[in-house]
């Protein structure tokens, strides 16, 4: 097993021309970095919505303005972002607050507080709805994506925090800081229908396959990650990192807090906060095995993937090649300082006009 790579040791920047690869001529990738993206920590990028070009070497394009202040002018905490083709719309949400971008000209198009606040939302694939969650709260509200009306309230009661949406459309899965169980709601009747679990502790960060058979979920004092069958809602495996300890952690408050699935669904990638790692396991065995374990440059929280599958995103703000396992780049601000956040997604123009984006959650992408 390789134990990763020094925080400093680059490869060539020549590789992330493979990122462009699959797009058209006449396409442009962009990812969109919401800071301060770790709590309410300005020193990794500032305030705003950065927008880098991948293709670029993560190019620093610009920085949009993000009036996110709360009480006596403190900085709130950024708790989620998530983009529409459909609706031509980036979404980030905050403690109190949801803002919508129009993402053909970045403009502020609305700046509107939730009651109970807002936590890490997610919108259907059509971009006709937002699942928010309360923050840690007892409900969801589902909001018209246009205008940020509140159509409907589910309430679970269950401290409400993560929340996807499935590539299908049919289906919105909510994970709570109070429950051991994830809730899967009907998106047309807006109702709870089924739970998978109850997992061996509470329901942290977690992620979904294409097909939406699968969950892989992050729980409270395990480092590693268990698996739940969607369709039965049985939990089928704990796996957890051989070779390394639990330790302590700067956030959280739980070893592992961030895990992925690659686009093809081959592999999962996992944050181990403790050690500095992000670590690898063949999804194509079962259960899933590791292969190797990456050294980062700072305590991970978050992992996702570009639409290709050729890069990973870690909070850090880390690139990983996904092939070489090896970092590539590292994002900075417009002082060549480091940026790091949890909340990033990416977005494929045509011209001027939005015509795929991806999902700040390492969602599986095989159908």
């Amino acid at each position: 097993m390789n134990d990763g790579i020094g925080r400093r040791e680059f490869v060539t920047l020549g590789s992330l021309a493979l990122a462009a690869h699959l797009l058209r001529a006449d396409e442009r990738s962009l990812l969109y970095v919401a800071v301060p993206g770790i709590r309410n920590y300005t020193e990794w990028g500032g305030v705003g919505l950065l927008v880098y070009d991948i293709a670029d070497g993560f190019r620093l394009l610009r920085r949009i303005p993000a009036p996110i202040l709360g009480k006596g002018g403190s900085v709130e905490n950024v708790k989620g972002i998530c983009a529409s083709a459909a609706a031509g719309r980036v979404y980030v949400s905050t403690i109190t607050r949801l803002l919508a971008y129009d993402l053909r000209t970045d403009r502020l198009l609305w700046n509107r507080e939730y009651e109970r606040g807002c936590d890490r939302m997610a919108i259907t694939p059509d971009g006709s709805a937002i699942w928010l969650p309360s923050l840690e709260g007892p409900f969801w509200s589902v909001l018209d994506a246009v205008t940020g009306d509140v159509l409907a309230r589910i309430d679970t009661n269950s401290g409400a925090h993560n929340t996807i949406c499935g590539a299908a459309g049919a289906r919105a899965y909510l994970a709570g800081l109070g429950s051991t169980s994830l809730r899967v709601a009907d998106t047309r009747t807006r109702a709870v229908v089924s739970q998978v679990g109850p997992f061996g502790g509470v329901i942290r960060p977690f992620t979904v396959d294409g097909a939406e058979r699968r969950c892989y979920v992050n729980v409270n004092d395990l480092l590693g990650f268990e698996i739940g069958d969607l369709e039965t809602g049985k939990v089928l495996h704990r796996v957890e990192v051989p070779g390394f300890a639990k330790g302590p952690v700067k956030r959280h408050g739980c070893p592992s807090h961030g895990v992925g699935l690659t686009p093809d669904e081959r592999e999962i990638w996992l944050c181990d906060g403790a050690n500095s790692r992000v670590h690898v396991f063949d999804a194509t065995v079962s259960p899933p095995r590791l292969v190797q374990s990456i050294v980062v440059r700072d305590q991970p929280g978050w992992i996702t993937f570009t639409l290709d599958g050729r890069l990973a995103l870690a909070s850090t703000g880390e690139i990983v090649d996904t092939r070489t396992k090896r970092i590539v780049h590292a994002l900075s601000d417009e002082q060549g300082l480091p940026v790091a956040s949890e909340k990033v997604v990416e977005v494929v123009f045509r011209g001027r006009d939005p015509v795929r984006t991806g999902d700040q959650f390492g969602v599986g992408r095989r159908g």
